[in-house]
């Protein structure tokens, strides 16, 4: 299975030039720690991750230095040049991605570097226990019929 079939489609976006404080308030609205910072790509539609902002970057880069978040702008505070992985990447080598540089969370991109998607670690946990619900009705479903039979 690649990470184009589980990573979350509905991706919320901020630009660079956005203040801190509006990006800040996008985390609250929409419940989320993870915003991917995009530039426009000349494919109609298209974006392209250049950053991305976690609700610690604000905090260690802004709150702990008792910086205004209003005077300080998206691309200030992100974390430039994201690791990304390709929609068609394994599972397996994207949680080797994550392992290597210690975060829980990934644009996912396409062809060109559009972005696609955002997966994190509860996306594969996700999958990993449906896999796991399974393996394990597939032990218990063969001690059933075996039971069944050697009566």
């Amino acid at each position: 299975m690649n990470v184009g079939h589980i990573c979350q489609r509905k991706v919320i976006t901020v630009r660079p030039e956005e203040d801190l404080a509006t990006a800040a308030r996008l985390m609250r609205e929409k419940h989320i720690g993870y915003l991917v910072v995009v530039e426009p790509t000349p494919q109609e539609g298209g974006f392209v991750p250049i950053g991305v902002l976690t609700d610690r970057d604000i905090v260690v880069s802004v709150v702990a230095p008792e910086i205004d978040p209003r005077t300080i702008r998206v691309g200030d505070a992100m974390t430039a040049k994201p690791v990304t992985v390709m929609a068609e990447d394994s599972v397996t080598d994207t949680l080797e991605q994550m392992k290597r540089i210690g975060v829980r969370r990934l644009p996912v991109v396409g062809d060109y570097g559009n972005l696609q998607g955002v997966v994190s670690l509860d996306d594969i946990l996700a999958i990993m226990a449906r896999d796991l619900g399974n393996l394990a009705g597939a032990i218990n479903r063969e001690i059933s019929v075996e039971t069944a039979v050697r009566r």
